[in-house]
């Protein structure tokens, strides 16, 4: 086990270092570690995944928030919709979900072109990470400034589609904020410096939840290996917002294609070899 609490911590370091620049963290990438590596199979790896996240996560926001970019309407329409979505989702994987495959096949097909969205599509080009102001705010519209320019998106609009990808995320077991924040970045053009708080708040809540229903069906974390990554995590989620507004902008939509990018082909090459 000597061996285990230095490479897991390190593994999960690195992967949160690198995730969090894009609003994510990371955890699926964790799974294949406790499958091969460590011989946990789903789902329990799948809860310990979840564990990590309550652990690693909070760092980053704080960090987030310590330098004022965090969008409070944007991370309490994620809240208000990934919970009640993860739970329906789950509800349809139990009751009627039998083969999740071809769906999974379709999501991946949908994360290579939010992929190449983010690497290909040209954005208004940020002069310098500044903090988040809010300038106006309703159910129906939030305007807020950020780098010296005004970004807006619809309360009621994120609420929809939040609750939409945490159905999805919840049934057939897709990291949520692996199809959120792409989503948020290159079809609503809002920017990574300013969302990543708010998607990863999302992330954390959800995974609590997650975490709870895991134990209702029996299933409880490995802790021991939950602690060891979140330790890794945690500092990673710290380094990674802390250094986040030193990275241009492109270069993190490239970091959060790329990760999408791993899933993404996993989905749709997992549909042809089974």
């Amino acid at each position: 086990m000597g061996f285990y609490l230095f490479i897991l911590p390190a593994i999960a370091f690195f992967i949160a270092m690198l995730a969090s620049q894009g609003g994510v963290s990371g955890a699926f990438l964790l799974m294949p570690v406790q499958i091969s590596l460590l011989g946990i199979t789903s789902p329990v790896a799948s809860a310990t995944n979840l564990a990590y996240n309550i652990i690693a996560i909070p760092s980053g926001i704080q960090r987030f928030r310590k330098e004022r970019r965090f969008i409070f309407p944007l991370a309490l329409s994620i809240i208000l919709g990934s919970v009640p979505g993860a739970f329906i989702g789950a509800l349809i994987r139990i009751k009627f979900l039998l083969d999740p495959r071809p769906f999974k096949f379709f999501v991946g097909l949908v994360l290579i072109c939010l992929g190449l969205r983010l690497i290909l599509i040209k954005r208004r080009k940020v002069d310098a990470v500044t903090d988040v102001q809010i300038r106006y705010m309703s159910l129906k519209k939030v305007i807020f400034s950020f780098a010296h320019k005004e970004f807006s998106f619809s309360p009621v609009i994120i609420f929809l589609l939040v609750l939409f990808t945490g159905t999805v995320s919840g049934a057939y077991g897709i990291g949520g904020g692996a199809l959120l924040s792409p989503i948020l970045i290159s079809v609503f053009f809002l920017p990574p410096h300013a969302i990543a708080s708010s998607t990863l708040t999302g992330t954390f809540t959800t995974s609590i939840m997650g975490v709870c229903f895991y134990y209702m069906l029996g299933y409880s974390p490995n802790w021991r290996v939950a602690i060891l990554f979140g330790i890794g995590g945690m500092l990673g989620m710290y380094v990674g917002a802390r250094t986040q507004k030193y990275i241009p902008e492109r270069a993190i939509k490239f970091i959060l294609a790329i990760l999408i990018f791993i899933p993404a082909l996993k989905y749709i090459f997992s549909y042809f070899l089974q």
